[in-house]
């Protein structure tokens, strides 16, 4: 599942490095369904970040990897 969702992100990142951000893979946790990621960039600090983790990271990881039930930050 970590490989999957390695790929997903690989695919999301140019859209997010166009605003001078990126998003790091912190850890994936099979059982649960859980994603950690870390925002890093202009995303770290953007007011807009919960909306890009939840409408837009979260979003995608669920629609390419099933498995995902949850993605958060820290």
């Amino acid at each position: 599942m970590k490989e999957k969702v390695e790929a997903v992100l690989e695919k999301i990142r140019p859209s997010l490095q166009a605003d001078g951000g990126d998003v790091e893979l912190v850890g994936v946790s099979a059982e649960n369904g859980l994603v950690t990621v870390r925002l890093t960039g202009a995303c770290g600090g953007c007011p807009m970040a919960t909306m890009t983790l939840k409408q837009g990271i979260e979003r995608v990881l669920k629609q390419e990897v099933p498995e995902v039930k949850q993605v958060i930050a820290i």
